[in-house]
C-alpha cells in the first residue's frame, strides 16, 4: 500500500519586512520651505527674499540591514523661486528661480516590522545642490543683466513616516522630512553690482506614495 501523495503548496506570503529586504518607494512630495534671510547687500540692506513651495515627484530606495535598521537614499528635484519682500525687491517681485537637488541619506528605526502597520523614524545627511539659477525677466529689466549663483549646502535632516500594507508586497507610503539647508545667493547685476543675501531654507517635505518590497 503506498501513502498518499500530497501536493507542494507555495507558503504564505510573509507580511511585514526583515533584513535584506529592498525597499522601493514612488511619493509625490510637497516642499514647503520655512526660509529666513538676511538683507540684499550692499545695495538693498534690510530687504529680504521668501522662497516659494514646489510639488514633485521623488523616488527613494531603503535596505534593511536588520529587521529594524534601514538606511533610505531619496531622489528628488524641485524648482523654487526668489522673490523680493519689500522696498525696491518688493517692488519688482519676483527675482530668481532655482532648481534644488537635494540627495539625503537617512538611518531609520522601524517600530514594528512584522506588522501591516509600520512606523518608522529616522535622521541623517544632507547635501543640497542647486542648478540652473535663472534671473526673472522684472530683475533684468529693472537692474540690467543678471548672474545668479547659489552655493551648494550641506546639513542634517531627520524624518518620520509609516507604511501600510496594501498586499504582502505593496504598501502605502506617508512621510514628512525635514531638511537643513543654508545658502548664499550671489546676483552679478549690470547697475547694481555683486549683491548677496544669505538664506536658510529648512523645509519640510511632506510626501505620500506607493512603495513595494523587492
Amino acid at each position: 500500500m503506498t501513502a498518499p501523495a500530497f501536493a507542494e503548496t507555495d507558503p504564505a506570503p510573509r507580511q511585514g519586512i526583515a533584513a535584506g529586504d529592498v525597499l522601493l518607494r514612488a511619493r509625490a512630495i510637497l516642499v514647503a520651505p520655512n526660509e529666513t534671510s538676511g538683507s540684499i547687500l550692499p545695495a538693498f540692506p534690510g530687504e529680504r527674499v521668501r522662497v516659494d513651495n514646489s510639488i514633485m515627484p521623488e523616488v527613494d530606495v531603503t535596505y534593511m540591514a536588520t529587521n529594524h535598521i534601514g538606511f533610505e537614499l531619496i531622489a528628488a528635484t524641485t524648482k523654487h523661486h526668489a522673490d523680493g519682500r519689500t522696498g525696491t525687491t518688493g517692488t519688482i517681485g519676483r527675482l530668481a528661480s532655482t532648481w534644488v537637488l537635494p540627495p539625503t541619506l537617512t538611518a531609520q528605526y522601524h517600530v514594528n516590522p512584522t506588522g501591516a502597520v509600520r512606523p518608522y523614524v529616522g535622521a541623517g545627511l544632507n547635501y543640497t545642490i542647486f542648478w540652473n539659477e535663472t534671473a526673472s525677466n522684472a530683475l533684468v529689466g529693472a537692474v540690467g543683466r543678471t548672474g545668479v549663483h547659489m552655493k551648494d549646502s550641506f546639513g542634517w535632516a531627520a524624518q518620520a513616516g509609516v507604511d501600510i500594507d496594501i498586499t504582502p508586497k505593496v504598501f502605502l507610503n506617508l512621510d514628512v522630512k525635514y531638511i537643513d539647508i543654508d545658502t548664499t545667493a550671489r546676483l552679478r547685476t549690470t547697475a547694481a553690482g555683486v549683491q548677496r543675501v544669505a538664506i536658510s531654507l529648512d523645509p519640510l517635505v511632506f510626501g505620500v506614495g506607493l512603495g513595494v518590497r523587492l
